[in-house]
């Protein structure tokens, strides 16, 4: 093992260091992630089917099960190079606090304007979009930095972007909300009136603070209604963590630069893009035989699709437009308390990571809202970064862990994901600090109520 000493604050990669290819995981699973199926036939779903929807090479992506690397396109690799390679940080001002034998790392990925890792996938999605000649792309957003990202992507290949925000994140967040104004995007309160299973969702759910599933559906109605628009998703799909392997990839060349090997990896999740992003190269080992590590998922108490959820083909949407996915769900219909994690507040998980889950190669927990405050206020006391609420869960099970080190007196490495910043998020703290801010944990009668509204597939 390196040397402490030998070991910087900040681990960059050169340029030539840089992944040119991301890392496709489902090649190397042995039970691949269930086909997603058709809402009408409850058959699979081909490449015609969901190019309707979707842009026609995120289609082959998302379909393909058995390549393992893609070229990045160096168009794409030239945008990442104004913000990428992202620096995995060693926390020793963290550790010291704790007094901890746990060596801690975390990989930063705020350190561009849309305040996120978000912005990975968003340049390959436009990029895609683009290459097709269409005119624009729809997408839902929560917390919104997946909004502000594909904002940013559309702006400079020159898109249009149409974003349905959450409503209570677009109440909550409108800083977020003017930043994708600022660079061209229409943002729309959801659910809204402008479209059919917005007004839908609201004669239902009168007063509803609005859910990923509902925003999901607006943007879909929208791109398949207007000629030479696609729809476009920031997590969840296949294509999204393929694009996201850069932070796994680049955070395991800087760990291999100096010879480190994690023990535990922690990342938060809510759809998965982050989580499985982070975790895709070090799972690719744990599948090969090759090494072994524990990857722990941290999702919020208020919205808990692993550890509470089923494992069972559900709709990805409230409106039950789009295609069914066998993943973790709390059902379509569910839509959790408005909590300050506006980017977790989804019903389902990723059907890779879902897979990967069922077949007990990582873990999950979930943990409270308050819990997560504390952790993040403790984290920019110490590192002096402002963390997101989102990351914020990862850092509250990072210290968790890091606690139990000191505990065992076992000197465990521990990387977990620092998906972006939480300067947009400061509503949040401040009903922290005023002491205002409450934990909600959904009964098991309200959970039935989500799982009563699961499709019927054999």
């Amino acid at each position: 093992m390196t040397d402490k000493k030998q070991i910087p604050y900040k681990i960059y990669l050169e340029e030539n260091e840089m992944p040119k290819q991301w890392y496709n995981v489902r090649a190397d699973m042995k039970n691949k992630p269930a086909p997603l199926l058709n809402p009408g036939t409850l058959q699979p779903m081909t490449a015609d089917e969901l190019g309707v929807v979707f842009c026609e090479e995120l289609v082959k992506q998302e379909l393909d099960d058995t390549t393992a690397y893609f070229d990045i396109p160096q168009e794409i690799l030239d945008f990442y190079k104004m913000y990428r390679p992202s620096p995995l940080v060693r926390a020793y001002c963290l550790e010291k606090a704790l007094d901890t034998p746990a060596k801690i790392y975390y990989k930063f990925e705020g350190n561009n304007t849309s305040g996120s890792h978000k912005l990975n996938s968003a340049i390959a999605q436009a990029y895609y979009a683009k290459q097709q000649g269409l005119k624009g792309v729809t997408t839902e957003t929560g917390a919104g930095q997946w909004g502000t990202a594909l904002s940013m992507a559309c702006a400079y290949l020159g898109l249009d972007c149409k974003v349905y925000m959450v409503k209570c994140s677009y109440e909550q967040k409108p800083f977020r909300r003017e930043v994708m104004r600022t660079y061209g995007a229409n943002v729309t309160p959801s659910p809204s009136e402008t479209t059919n299973v917005g007004r839908k969702i609201l004669a239902e759910h009168p007063g509803t603070t609005g859910s990923l599933g509902c925003a999901i559906s607006e943007a879909v109605e929208d791109a398949t209604s207007h000629e030479g628009y696609r729809y476009v998703l920031g997590s969840v799909l296949n294509q999204v963590l393929l694009h996201q392997s850069i932070i796994g990839l680049e955070t395991k060349a800087a760990l291999d630069k100096y010879n480190i090997q994690p023990d535990i990896i922690i990342g938060c999740a809510g759809g998965g893009s982050n989580l499985g992003g982070l975790i895709s190269p070090f799972m690719g080992e744990k599948l090969r035989g090759e090494k072994d590590y524990r990857f722990i998922a941290v999702e919020p108490a208020s919205c808990p699709s692993f550890t509470r959820g089923k494992f069972a083909y559900d709709f990805c949407d409230t409106g039950m437009v789009c295609p069914l996915a066998k993943m973790y769900t709390l059902g379509s219909g569910f839509i959790p308390s408005a909590n300050h994690a506006g980017g977790l507040r989804y019903h389902g998980m990723s059907s890779t990571l879902s897979q990967l889950y069922h077949d007990h190669l990582m873990e999950a927990i979930s943990v409270e809202q308050t819990s997560v405050f504390e952790a993040a206020t403790k984290f920019a006391r110490i590192e002096g970064i402002l963390p997101a609420p989102e990351s914020s869960h990862a850092i509250k099970v990072a210290i968790d862990e890091a606690m139990k080190c000191k505990e065992t007196g076992e000197e465990k490495t521990i990387v977990f994901g620092l998906t972006g910043t939480g300067y947009f998020d400061l509503v949040a703290y401040e009903k922290f600090n005023n002491g205002e801010m409450s934990d909600y944990i959904p009964t098991d009668e309200e959970l039935a109520a989500g799982f009563a509204g699961l499709p019927k597939v054999e």
